[in-house]
């Protein structure tokens, strides 16, 4: 008898959830249902799209298709029966599962201020989430001079660096002290605000927005501090919500997210739930790896590839991926006990360094503009081998050698074991052996490990590794 699975979601969970499914052996029929009109498309790389650094078209994803898989966009799910295993859309079709999956990821928060309806938001007013909001934050940007962005987080920081790559004159307003501060201490935010300075991006930092007022002519942002700022458009940056509104309605147990174990399984054995709106072990995702990491976990599951698969997540490692910006977040680098601490500034140069190693582990740091032990420091937190006798060298990314050698130093020097791609957990020997399958372009390996579709940080690092294969080959014919 044909499995019947029924993913919820076409976001980057449910399309992976479907590729690795489609990928496995088995008799099944995947149906996916995405409520977006569009193809599934690779969220992280929207900021770089608003930016202008790429096209549409470069940020879709490579969807699973043919026998076995019924894709369909635009597809509102409405209510879930678990009694009758069924789900409905909101054109009234009943869908049957054996395996329900909830991928339904997260909404953007819009904030409780006078003249914010999330319903009905002003023309001018967008937040900053999916591919409709990039294309109507873009479209408001024609004939626009000025921007601003309400949350100095991760992704507001991306979007006003976008919106001032643009030539809009972009201004960042924040209610903490200092920006990121769920990754960075206050003098990396110092510095990251002077980096951001010298791009066009001001930066007003420890005060609240209390209301909005927009029309034709442009926003009005009201500040606590009796401030009023003005521009062509305000983009909410105000963080994510999971979605779990059709889990709640089933009778699911819910608390932040959908609280799912750790072979992702929801209260009811039948439904599984990944990606932003699943909760395990009282943990909110919101990152791409480990989304893809349970896809792949549940697939195994369902599919009886490992019927032992279970989901652990890994350190991780936070990049904000914006032009001319270089940071890195890992761990806990916040002060506190009896830790190692190792600390580099040079806020001219918009440089920052900070390390805490513990038991000869690191367990936290934040490299900020440019630091060349970046790649050493990623892969000492993310396999937790011990760190260098040289600190300094660690801090300032003097040569390592042997466990700390770079990437960009000396591919031959890294160890298979090596991530090179966080996202896909994509090391240096899967590189290596597809190359020696036959894949010999960047495009090639890109296709057969899947490195580099992800935030699309390690592709400099893939090309590197690329590049050192053919040299080598080339010696060795030569000789």
């Amino acid at each position: 008898m044909t499995a019947r699975v029924v993913i919820i979601g076409n976001g980057m969970a449910g399309a992976r959830l479907a590729g690795e499914l489609h990928a496995r052996e088995g008799d099944r029929k995947v149906t996916v249902l995405g409520a977006e009109p569009h193809r599934a498309y690779n969220r992280i790389l929207l900021s770089t799209l608003l930016a202008g650094r790429i096209d549409e078209p470069d940020v879709e994803l490579t969807e699973a298709a043919g026998h076995g898989v019924d894709l369909r966009s635009g597809v509102r799910v409405t209510a879930v029966d678990r009694s009758a295993r069924e789900v409905r859309t909101g054109d009234g079709e009943r869908i049957g599962y054996d395996h329900l999956v909830l991928a339904t990821g997260a909404r953007a928060v819009v904030p409780p201020l006078p003249g914010l309806d999330p319903a009905n938001l002003p023309e001018r007013v967008v937040p900053f989430r999916t591919l409709d909001d990039c294309r109507r934050i873009l479209a408001a940007t024609d004939g626009a001079r000025s921007a601003l962005v309400l949350g100095g987080g991760l992704l507001g920081l991306e979007a006003a660096r976008g919106l001032a790559t643009r030539g809009l004159a972009t201004t960042v307003v924040h209610p903490r002290e200092h920006l990121m501060e769920r990754q960075l201490d206050p003098t990396a935010g110092a510095v990251l605000a002077g980096t951001l300075a010298g791009f066009g991006v001001t930066v007003q930092l420890g005060v609240s927005a209390t209301g909005v007022a927009a029309d034709a002519s442009g926003v009005r942002l009201d500040l606590a501090d009796g401030r009023s700022l003005r521009a062509d458009l305000l983009v909410l940056s105000c963080g994510v919500r999971p979605d779990t509104a059709l889990a709640q309605a089933a009778g699911l147990t819910v608390r932040r997210g959908v609280v799912v174990d750790d072979r992702l399984r929801t209260s009811d054995r039948s439904i599984s739930a990944i990606g932003d709106c699943a909760e395990h072990d009282g943990v909110l995702t919101g990152l791409v790896a480990p989304a893809w990491a349970q896809a792949q976990v549940l697939a195994d599951v369902l599919t009886g590839t490992d019927p032992l698969a279970r989901y652990r997540p890994r350190p991780v490692v936070t990049r904000l991926k914006a032009a001319g910006i270089d940071l890195a977040s890992m761990g806990d680098a916040s002060s506190g006990g009896p830790d190692e601490e190792l600390t580099f500034a040079d806020p001219t140069r918009g440089t920052y360094a900070r390390l805490r190693i513990r038991d000869e582990r690191l367990i936290g740091a934040i490299l900020l503009g440019d630091n060349p032990a970046v790649g050493t420091v990623i892969q000492l937190f993310d396999r937790g081998q011990p760190v260098p006798s040289d600190r300094r060298a660690l801090l300032l990314g003097r040569a390592l050698g042997a466990v700390g050698a770079t990437p960009a130093a000396s591919p031959a020097l890294m160890p298979d074991a090596a991530t090179v791609c966080q996202c896909n957990t994509v090391s240096k020997g899967a590189l290596v052996r597809s190359w020696r399958s036959g894949a010999r372009t960047v495009d090639a390996v890109v296709a057969a490990t899947r490195a580099g579709t992800g935030c699309g940080g390690c592709r400099d690092a893939v090309s590197g590794i690329v590049d050192w294969l053919s040299q080598a080959e080339s010696v060795e014919v030569t000789r």
